[in-house]
């Protein structure tokens, strides 16, 4: 018999690829073990994000409108106090006015948050794109990105999401999409890259690879639960940031944990 298909998200082959322990904890353990609150950062990005998307729904979008959005539908969590809380909103405001004046509102894009999937073998990808651009007969997909660290070319090309997803709108729409793009929308600048098929079936490839060892250790721990050894934690800085390093001696020990508003500049 064929093995059934293994279907995931791009950000769920990326938890199995950076820590195993992580993976398991999020997909695999029931019930799940409870998360640390929402950070700040994340709370901004889903604000700007969600204006980004509604903006598109109102008759006449323009940049004030989208300024306006953020306001409106500000996440008021994970940060230190109100006040820098109010801070950040106006800084968000003002950078999604900028950003839809100086080029964000160009076209109407094909799609808003779309989602997209598709099969290779026995691997189901499935996502949800920000936003995918029709320019001149080329579909580009679109990613918004509100870090403090504006995003280059190198990581728009080597970004295993990004290519996921061009590869799944390729498959669904019959058409060739080789360009993809991170929008930086804190300082307005576009990191892209213009993929080729060959370069498109190698992230697959990749994708189909990281699959593999997780679908060998999701059947481990059928067999096991959490006696299996298939999911070591992979230690290290980034161990501060993680959500759930309450569960993981490993990782506490390994960085001290980082405040809910740590990745925030306050000036």
């Amino acid at each position: 018999m064929p093995e059934p298909l293994w279907g995931g998200s791009p950000s769920k082959l990326l938890t199995f690829l950076d820590c195993p322990r992580r993976y398991r904890m999020t997909y695999l353990d029931r019930p799940a073990p409870p998360r640390r609150h929402q950070r700040a950062h994340t709370s901004l990005g889903i604000s700007v994000h969600n204006a980004l998307r509604d903006v598109w729904d109102l008759p006449e979008p323009t940049p004030e409108a989208g300024a306006r959005l953020v306001e409106r539908a500000w996440v008021d969590v994970g940060f230190r106090d109100a006040e820098q809380s109010r801070r950040w909103r106006e800084r968000m405001r003002d950078a999604v006015a900028a950003y839809l004046a100086g080029g964000g509102l160009g076209r109407r894009p094909v799609g808003i948050e779309r989602t997209v999937s598709f099969v290779s073998g026995d691997l189901r990808v499935q996502g949800r794109i920000d936003r995918l651009d029709d320019r001149d007969g080329e579909l580009v997909v679109v990613d918004y990105k509100t870090s403090r660290r504006a995003p280059t070319d190198d990581d728009a090309r080597t970004s295993l999401p990004l290519a996921l997803y061009a590869a799944a709108v390729w498959k669904m729409f019959r058409r060739p999409v080789r360009r993809v793009e991170l929008h930086h929308v804190p300082t307005g600048t576009v990191a892209a890259h213009e993929h080729s098929a060959e370069g498109l079936g190698r992230h697959v490839e990749r994708a189909r690879s990281i699959m593999r060892d997780a679908r060998a250790a999701d059947a481990d721990f059928a067999r096991q639960g959490a006696a299996s050894g298939s999911f070591p934690p992979v230690t290290g800085p980034l161990c501060g940031w993680c959500d759930l390093r309450e569960h993981c001696p490993q990782g506490q020990a390994a960085a001290p944990e980082k405040s809910g508003w740590a990745a925030l500049e306050d000036d």
